[in-house]
């Protein structure tokens, strides 16, 4: 290793936020009531709002919202546009419906409505595929960021940065340290704005409120480059962009660690008006994150250093430290926006692999393998699994197969195809069946990976169901073999349809 390229700053402010984090984690302990990481139940809707936007700020929104508008142009809007329509789906479908059920996590929910541990293994499993292949994007994002920090090659700053992930995690779980997600949410926003202001001020822009400056700045680019950026289908036809859109919605109404939140809150009230406080946080950040990629656009044409496409792919995903560099921000505020991109992903990654730990050990373990087993042996189990879900995660980010925006898509593929539509139709139809789930669940899985796995095979499969897009169809499709399958087969209980009627839709 050359000593001469690492940077010392970066690792300074890293070791820093890590110590105040564990510190403010064992205060918080005194004070916790709730459970799998989630700092009991926030006070307020501004605060409920503020824990649902530190769940949802991970590596994809920290670094791969910025990094997809600088390659992709107006076509990245997709992503913005179905991040936080998810949200407002929801809101409107399943929101207070979720807290008057009242179980915590998908396969609890999934168990409870349809009386199956069958449904609810399935369920479970695809608990842990979403957390795995979300986990892949942000391993990518704590690579890129410690290459850019030690000056070393990716596959050898992916390694040091999974070291660094899991030994935080052993001193948090052995400290007993909870994250306080408000203050999280807070440290994570202002790493990203403030360095904002300031490159937005290096470049003679509006800097007080940077983001209306990103007209501006794309009026200064030349016809042919504004030309592409702003054309909408330059980087792909108009069905990929609604196909992409839809998906991260269903995607996002779908995902298991943003719904578990609603069965934290004290009331429906707060659960409606916490989604509607998560938006407004959430949106501070994808308001930002296209200023990011407009700015870097116009630092190159005003000095001629294009780069041609390959290039603009390859450190895409760390254009807002790239920014930052390029403009002449301090040091100081090009460190924090790349150690904000390391605890964005550090704590996604703590929170899945948790979360797709406990989903092995007390919904696949202890159900299929050892009904008898103690406390402690679920907890050992849980840990060996944490361990072999990092290892697999490694194995696939060493190289990885996109941005970690389109990483992260193929996770709210699986979301959008499996436990949103299970979800809606758990809630809203009383007749849906654990036979219906199942069926819906395996379709699902099937239609999600299929574009992934025989797409090079078939590639007239990847027109209709692109990778990261196949909701569109897929969703529709397993809502039908739910229908079906749950008409040709016995009804649930009475009891569950009539806890349905007199307790989630009741007013």
């Amino acid at each position: 290793m050359d000593f001469s390229n690492i940077k010392l700053l970066p690792i300074l402010v890293l070791g820093v936020a890590l110590i105040v984090s564990l510190a403010l984690g064992l205060i918080n302990r005194r004070h916790f009531r709730g459970g799998y990481g989630i700092d009991g139940q926030p006070t307020g809707h501004a605060g409920i709002g503020a824990a649902i936007a530190s769940n949802w700020m991970s590596a994809a929104s920290f670094l791969g919202i910025a990094g997809v508008f600088f390659v992709q142009g107006y076509f990245a809007f997709a992503y913005i546009l179905g991040w936080t329509g998810g949200y407002v789906l929801l809101l409107v479908l399943m929101g207070s419906q979720l807290r008057r059920f009242g179980k915590y996590t998908a396969p609890d929910f999934v168990e409870a409505r349809f009386e199956s541990s069958g449904a609810r293994i399935c369920s479970a499993a695809i608990t842990i595929l979403i957390s795995l292949i979300y986990c892949v994007a942000q391993y990518k994002g704590i690579g890129l960021i410690f290459s850019w920090i030690f000056g070393i090659d990716y596959t050898k700053a992916l390694l040091l940065g999974t070291v660094v992930v899991l030994s935080y995690l052993v001193v948090a779980g052995a400290l007993g340290a909870v994250r306080n997600q408000r203050l999280h949410y807070l440290i994570l926003i202002f790493s990203f704005v403030i360095p904002l202001m300031f490159i937005a001020k290096k470049l003679g822009y509006s800097w007080l409120v940077p983001q209306f400056s990103y007209g501006t700045a794309l009026r200064e680019l030349p016809v042919q480059t504004a030309g592409q950026y702003l054309f909408p289908w330059t980087f792909g036809t108009p069905y990929q962009w609604i196909a992409l859109s839809v998906t991260l919605m269903l995607g996002t109404a779908g995902l298991p660690h943003v719904l578990s939140r609603f069965y934290t809150v004290p009331n429906n009230r707060d659960a409606r008006w916490g989604v509607v406080w998560g938006l407004f946080f959430i949106g501070l950040l994808y308001w930002s994150a296209p200023a990011f990629g407009a700015f870097a656009k116009t630092w190159q044409a005003r000095t001629g250093n294009s780069l041609d496409p390959e290039s603009a792919h390859a450190i895409a995903d760390l254009i807002i430290v790239k920014t930052g560099e390029w403009v002449g921000i301090p040091d100081f505020l090009v460190a924090i926006l790349a150690v904000g991109g390391i605890l964005a992903a550090f704590s996604t990654i703590t929170s899945l692999l948790v979360t797709g730990a406990g989903a092995f050990a007390y919904d696949i373990y202890f159900r299929l393998i050892n009904p008898r087993a103690s406390e402690k042996q679920l907890m050992w189990v849980a840990k060996g699994v944490t361990l072999v879900m990092a290892v697999l995660i490694l194995v696939v980010a060493v190289n990885p197969p996109g941005l970690i925006a389109e990483i992260t898509a193929v996770a709210f593929a699986l979301a959008g195809n499996t436990l949103f539509p299970v979800f809606l139709l758990g809630i809203w139809w009383d007749r849906t069946n654990k036979q219906g789930a199942m069926a819906g669940m395996i379709v699902g899985i099937l239609l999600t990976f299929t574009p992934v796995l025989l797409g090079h095979l078939v590639p007239s499969i990847l027109v209709w169901l692109p990778p990261t897009s196949s909701a569109l169809i897929g969703a529709p499709v397993v809502i039908l073999v739910i229908i079906a399958v749950s008409l040709m087969t016995p009804p649930p209980s009475e009891e569950v349809r009539r806890f349905l009627v007199e307790k989630v839709h009741s007013p």
